[in-house]
């Protein structure tokens, strides 16, 4: 599903993730490992009680990479697709 994130509709960022987590239109939330607990604990928290799986993914530069941005990403959120 990583190799879907460069060209699927998605948010970067917290404020942005948690707004298409909590309104539904969240099909996958990446979070990087390597950034501060104090960012991704609370997107994490959300997903957990929106019943949404949380995929990890090792580095913040693998995930805004992965993302199509030039810099790291703490979260990504895959939009879902508008039937």
């Amino acid at each position: 599903m990583l190799s879907q994130l460069k060209t699927a509709p998605k948010v970067v960022g917290v404020k942005q993730s948690k707004k298409a987590i909590r309104d539904g239109s969240a099909a996958a939330v990446f979070v990087a490992a390597d950034a501060e607990a104090r960012v991704t604990r609370p997107i994490c928290e959300l997903c957990s009680e929106q019943h949404i799986e949380v995929t990890t993914v090792e580095t913040m530069q693998e995930l805004g990479h992965a993302a199509g941005i030039e810099i790291g990403a703490a979260v990504v959120v895959m939009l879902r697709t508008q039937p």
